[in-house]
């Protein structure tokens, strides 16, 4: 996969080194908000699992979604506070590529998935009477597949492109994980056509799905703005509202990163805001969701009460065996 002329065997994740004072607070901040969307994105799942009225479309795919994002997550946030508190911040070239490909995967799997959603969500308002047939489980887990594999191939040539490039010079890469342009920038025959060719890439996951969904929306304002009753309007957006939200979260950010052209001194600049789709909107995702929507509030509070009752069981059990003779 790596091209024959590359002479760098490992790279060096400079990351947040430009801010040493500030390391514990990062580590410490970044933890707990890893933390965080890990138990929000798994309560959600279970929430989602063990209610029959949420086993719909709607929160099949947001079932998925949260899957998806805590495995993005994953790839990155760990190798990110390992860093934070190592001297050594080394990373091979076959780890590099992996982690690129994972993340590059789930994050356009999470793109698909979304735009899978506002269909969803188009299809549940044009059409209420034959929704169910429209969108049947069968269909979904079709789209969820199709969003998945989408993502994989595409992550797979960006990696291909970018680890057959010759890395012979500087082996800094200005970044805390290997994303595409840091690691990119850093070899001797980065050209322009393999420039248009990742920015191409990268467009047809960013735009060709932000269009997708921009087209549903559309759609759902037209069909919207019909409806003769001012309370059907108000419902009809209110489901619609946490998917948009957090649709404006993830493309705002990281089309600012992706698709802007690119300057020397700009990857602090990237890598900060890198942050916030990397850390601040899966943290985010979660809490949209679980605020702007009752079903969604309703069955979390019972996983939560329920695992309140299973741990206090626990406690009780354990402190009648310690006073019993």
């Amino acid at each position: 996969m790596m091209g024959n002329h590359t002479t760098v065997s490992t790279f060096l994740l400079w990351g947040f080194s430009s801010f040493p004072d500030l390391q514990g607070l990062l580590f410490v901040m970044i933890f707990f908000s890893h933390v965080t969307i890990f138990a929000a994105n798994v309560s959600i799942m279970v929430a989602i699992k063990l209610s029959h009225n949420l086993h719909t479309p709607m929160y099949f795919f947001l079932s998925g979604l949260s899957f998806s994002e805590t495995c993005t997550t994953m790839v990155v946030i760990p190798r990110m506070l390992v860093d934070l508190l190592s001297d050594s911040k080394t990373i091979s070239l076959p780890e590099c590529a992996t982690q690129m490909f994972l993340f590059l995967s789930l994050a356009g799997n999470n793109c698909f998935i979304m735009a899978a959603m506002a269909y969803d969500r188009y299809t549940a308002i044009h059409n209420p009477l034959h929704y169910p047939i429209l969108m049947t489980h069968k269909i979904c887990l079709q789209l969820m597949v199709a969003s998945a594999v989408t993502g994989i191939v595409v992550s797979l040539c960006i990696v291909l492109i970018v680890f057959n490039l010759s890395f012979c010079d500087s082996s800094i890469i200005q970044h805390f994980f290997c994303d595409i342009t840091p690691v990119a920038s850093l070899a001797c025959d980065y050209t322009l056509f393999q420039k248009m060719i990742l920015l191409g890439l990268t467009s047809f996951v960013l735009v060709g799905t932000f269009i997708l969904i921009m087209i549903s929306y559309v759609f759902i304002v037209f069909t919207v703005v019909k409806m003769p009753s001012a309370r059907g309007r108000y419902k009809a957006f209110s489901t619609c509202s946490s998917h948009l939200t957090v649709v404006c979260l993830h493309y705002g950010f990281s089309g600012f990163v992706h698709l802007r052209p690119k300057e020397n001194d700009s990857f602090h600049e990237d890598m900060l805001l890198s942050v916030t789709y990397t850390v601040l909107t899966p943290l985010l995702n979660p809490i949209v969701y679980s605020l702007r929507n009752k079903e969604m509030q309703i069955a979390l509070r019972r996983v939560l009460g329920n695992v309140s009752r299973f741990f206090s069981q626990i406690v009780s059990k354990r402190v009648s065996n310690t006073n019993t003779p």
